[in-house]
């Protein structure tokens, strides 16, 4: 199985890994600035002494004798670490004092104004030597002699580490500033990206307009394929709308027809088995029925919301219309039915069909599926909400179905006829209109299942 790594993370792991390449590449330069800055100071303190020491050589009385002042060694002490090692020789090559034994790899034959330096090891340790030419003009000792003088390199590989050591945290602590400052940076470029993430997220699963949020313009092209997708898909789903809703029209018809034939049947004249099976046929046509006005109204409402302008109603007005046309006059006399309206105007802009349609499907549902012996229809003032609540005292349902149940063609009475449309299409109503279908259980005391919509108010002039 792939891991797939997220975009931030492939960035991170880019710049982390060319920083750190760019910091090992500067810590090398650092070390070879630092170990040819202390070979230079080093060399310097090793060539002047030894220009010391050669200006300590004279001729007295045909002899060549050798002054070796003692500032030159001091100045070589200064690398504590270090131990020196000297050999001066004469025009014939004869050692006049030191180390017989130090040797170098430089010519001394060729030695004459400049000094020379070379790297070499002397008694198993690495040393820096320098040889030094002093011509003498005394006819008893002319020619050249030379002083050679090694010094070990501990100072120098300390000086070398000092410096790599101050200039590699320098190093890495920029480079860590650089990467926090990049991640920061990375952060900030792809907060556009989660932006846009988030709008999807947020937007209802039924919304397929085109999305209107500021991105940069790297992410348009994107922005521009959802669209155009969107726009597609709702073109599709437009003509699926149209044809369901032009089928259900066709459906009706006929739908009822077969409804008034079945109801001249004689029941009288059939057997106790065929009159359950025209109870059952009948029952089938009814839901067939319900479910075709359900698909019109769905359809219908889809329409409406699209197109046409929304205006200040009466939320009183509408509900009354809505439950007349809800509760039928062959309603089960022993259920109790109420309507109760709000003590002042509530108005809302909106739609006054509909509203209708979706407090008739809500009603409808209740008594269908809810009722026991008790309904109630209330419009309530809940401030800057108007609500008008559906409550009867079946036994509702569950609260862990509540977000499922306002989807399209999800019910929890499967068993019981219900298509799944009546809260999906009261909901999408409420959504059009800036509310929310709501559902608050059913309590221990005399109260029911209570569905509300819930609709924003609106204070009209002089009301």
């Amino acid at each position: 199985m792939t891991l797939e790594r997220s975009l931030f993370a492939r960035l991170a792991v880019v710049m982390s890994v060319l920083l750190t390449a760019g910091a090992a590449v500067l810590i090398t330069a650092s070390w070879y600035s630092a170990r040819t800055a202390a070979d230079d100071a080093y060399d310097r303190v090793l060539v002047g002494a030894a220009l010391q020491i050669a200006d300590g050589l004279a001729v007295q009385e045909g002899a060549l004798i050798v002054d070796l002042r003692a500032s030159a060694f001091e100045m070589l002490g200064l690398a504590d670490r270090d131990r020196i090692f000297y050999r001066i020789v004469d025009p014939t090559g004869k050692t006049l004092t030191g180390h017989r034994d130090l040797e170098t790899k430089t010519d001394l034959a060729t030695v004459h104004r400049e000094p020379i330096l070379s790297s070499g090891l002397y008694k198993g340790e690495a040393v820096r030597i320098v040889v030094v030419g002093r011509a003498l003009s005394d006819p008893a000792a002319s020619g050249w002699a030379h002083v050679i003088l090694a010094q070990t390199v501990e100072a120098r590989r300390a000086l070398t580490h000092e410096l790599t050591l101050g200039a590699a945290i320098t190093i890495i602590i920029m480079c860590f500033l650089a990467l926090v400052v990049m991640i920061l940076s990375i952060r900030q470029a792809l907060r556009p990206v989660n932006q846009l993430g988030g709008a999807l997220r947020r937007r209802d699963p039924q919304d397929l307009t085109p999305l209107s949020v500021s991105v940069p313009r790297e992410l348009r092209p994107f922005v521009g394929s959802i669209n155009h997708f969107m726009g597609r898909l709702n073109e599709r789903v437009v003509l699926l709308q149209r044809f369901i809703a032009d089928a259900a029209h066709q459906i009706r018809t006929p739908l009822t027809a077969l409804t008034a034939q079945l109801d001249l049947l004689n029941n009288d004249k059939l057997d106790e088995a065929d009159r359950q099976h025209l109870g059952r046929v009948q029952q089938r046509t009814d839901e067939l029925a319900r479910l075709t006005n359900q698909l019109l109204s769905h359809a219908m409402v889809i329409h409406r919301a699209e197109s046409v302008q929304l205006e200040p109603v009466d939320l009183n007005e509408v509900a009354r219309r809505a439950f007349r046309v809800a509760v039928p006059i062959t309603v089960d006399p022993d259920i109790v039915v109420s309507f109760e309206e709000a003590d002042v105007e509530l108005a809302v802009l909106g739609d006054p069909v509909s509203l209708r349609e979706a407090i008739v499907n809500v009603i409808d549902n209740a008594l269908r599926h809810g009722t026991l012996s008790r309904l109630e229809v209330r419009v309530r003032d809940a401030g800057p909400l108007a609500h008008v609540e559906v409550e009867d005292d079946g036994p509702g349902i569950p609260s862990d179905e509540w977000s499922r149940v306002t989807q399209r063609f999800q019910t929890s009475k499967a068993g019981e006829g219900s298509a799944g449309l009546g809260f999906a299409i009261a909901s999408e109503v409420a959504a059009a209109h800036g509310g929310a279908l709501q559902f608050r259980a059913k309590e221990e005391d005399a109260h029911g299942f209570t569905v509300v919509l819930a609709l924003p108010r609106i204070h009209r002039e002089g009301k």
